[in-house]
């Protein structure tokens, strides 16, 4: 694990993830991948529900990290990885808040009424990949970051802001960027001592992009069954 990504989704962490490997620090682990492999979502949510998992074996076959599940865990895992450098990306909180309550949020809502569903019977996701990457999100986002309140605008904001503080207060700074994605690639380049690409910095995961790819992914979800 070369370089740990300590910013909250919608920070510009898929655009992070693309310019990392570009950069040869791939593969670099995402929410995306936990969507797309069902050994994944298993696996985050046993270390949500705190049964034991090595940080080795989750994280086996990636060079860097970024985004939640990961950015939940980013003191444990900077204190394993003490040779990797940390980047906190960051944003205008407002509109952080507001790219959150038309993705990230809005999915939440969704999965939970689902869930609720088939805990009731009414449905038949019960046992699927939807229903335990549900409850590993809401576990490790939901309870683990926002404590249980993150459906409050005015607590979601405080939480953001107080863990941009709490980053840069134990990250030494010269294992740390605090980053945001519009600056491009000189920042994260000198950073990490590489070579500025000849080609624009990426920029994907809008909110519109954001619910295609969730569209693309939860559908097999919902087919799988959990082994």
């Amino acid at each position: 694990m070369r370089v740990i990504g300590a910013g909250f989704g919608r920070t510009g962490t898929l655009s992070l993830k693309a310019a990392l490997e570009r950069l040869g620090f791939g593969p670099c682990h995402h929410m995306m991948e936990v969507m797309g492999r069902p050994e994944q979502i298993r696996r985050w949510l046993a270390l949500a529900e705190g049964r034991p998992v090595g940080w080795d074996d989750l994280l086996d076959g990636y060079d860097s990290c970024v985004d939640w599940p990961s950015a939940a865990y980013w003191r444990e895992l900077a204190e394993h990885y003490p040779a990797a450098k940390v980047v906190l990306t960051v944003r205008d909180p407002e509109r952080w808040l507001d790219s959150m309550n038309a993705t990230i949020f809005k999915q939440r809502d969704r999965g939970a009424t689902l869930s609720g569903r088939a805990a009731l019977g009414l449905s038949s996701l019960l046992g699927t990949d939807f229903a335990a990457f549900a409850k590993m999100t809401r576990l490790t986002v939901e309870k683990r970051v926002f404590g249980g309140h993150g459906s409050d605008p005015g607590h979601a904001l405080k939480t953001f802001q107080a863990h941009v503080e709490e980053v840069k207060s134990v990250i030494p700074g010269d294992r740390l960027l605090v980053f945001e994605v519009r600056q491009g690639w000189e920042p994260l380049c000198g950073f990490l001592g590489v070579p500025v690409p000849d080609e624009p910095f990426p920029r994907v995961n809008d909110t519109a992009n954001f619910a295609r790819n969730a569209r693309r992914h939860i559908g097999p979800m919902l087919l799988r069954r959990s082994r």
